[in-house]
């Protein structure tokens, strides 16, 4: 592989964190409430990649107890969306971007209960890090606690359905794993939002007519944010490490951040303890790569001694 490709990789796959930087961005540009806005983001995306798989007549058929697996997982993602937007909505973008930004550190405790695996020491080192780093947060930003809270359940659900869709995409198609999870995803905001109408809309109730530029905004959200991105993402993965991908996604918080502050301007910029604490958090996440990439090679060295 040429040098200009591989420069052409990197330089998409920061497009792409970028993208999914922007995803807080949209739940605030976005006037319906989060419940609604992932019913529409997961309709848009089956739909869209239904219609793709139609046109292509490609077979997409799971067994029955695969289907309930992975549908199940598209109820854990939607439960993740629905708390990641109302995170943004009842605090600001960077403060859900914040507490989001735990994800891969909740995923390396996650991944070895589920694997039956040992707890490597810099993980225990690195999450006691991350701890640090969000008492800080919340010290100077009290009144954010609850988008806070809320932003680190979502990122606990990410950890959990990633560690479950790592193995899954070893049995089956991503973009059919996708095409169900994004179904399992919807009916779960349908089946969640008689429960959401009577306990968490002060007596609104729905609000299913998007107005304006919600239209836009969602095709953006389910189209770009949701499909393109993660159709690139796993073309990229075939030609770039682990190592690096695991990295450059590490700079998710950071894009989103410095995007919602560009975007919202005064409404966005926090505390010097906010930005304090989410670089405690965000150092964090970017050694987390590095260690597990060291402690991979030495332990290649040993079998190989």
């Amino acid at each position: 592989m040429s040098q200009k490709v591989i420069v052409k990789d990197y330089l998409m796959l920061h497009f792409i964190v970028l993208i999914w930087g922007f995803t807080a961005i949209l739940g605030l540009l976005i006037t319906l409430p989060s419940v609604e806005i992932v019913f529409y983001r997961t309709l848009i995306a089956s739909g869209f990649l239904g219609l793709v798989f139609l046109v292509k007549r490609r077979k997409v058929r799971l067994a029955p107890q695969e289907l309930g697996k992975v549908v199940g997982t598209g109820f854990l993602i939607s439960l993740h969306w629905i708390l990641f937007f109302w995170a943004a909505q009842v605090s600001t973008a960077s403060v859900c971007l914040a507490g989001m930004a735990t994800t891969s550190l909740w995923t390396a405790l996650v991944e070895p209960m589920v694997n039956k695996s040992k707890v490597k020491w810099f993980e225990i080192m690195l999450g006691m890090l991350v701890i640090s780093g969000l008492y800080v947060v919340f010290s100077f930003e009290g009144g954010y606690w609850l988008g806070l809270t809320m932003a680190v359940a979502s990122a606990l659900i990410a950890a959990i359905f990633t560690v479950i869709n790592g193995r899954l995409t070893k049995r089956h198609s991503p973009y059919v794993l996708t095409f169900y999870e994004m179904m399992g995803a919807c009916i779960f905001s349908v089946l969640f939002m008689p429960i959401y109408a009577v306990f968490f809309t002060d007596g609104v109730g729905l609000q299913l007519a998007p107005v304006g530029l919600d239209w836009l905004w969602l095709f953006v959200l389910g189209g770009v944010c949701t499909v393109y991105a993660f159709s690139v993402s796993v073309e990229l993965m075939r030609r770039l490490t682990a190592f690096a991908i695991n990295l450059t996604v590490n700079l998710e918080p950071v894009y989103g951040i410095v995007l919602a502050v560009l975007i919202f301007g005064e409404k966005e910029k926090m505390t010097p303890g906010f930005y304090l604490g989410t670089v405690i958090i965000l150092i964090s996440v970017l050694l987390y790569p590095i260690f597990n990439y060291l402690s991979k090679r030495r332990r290649m060295k040993r079998s190989v001694l």
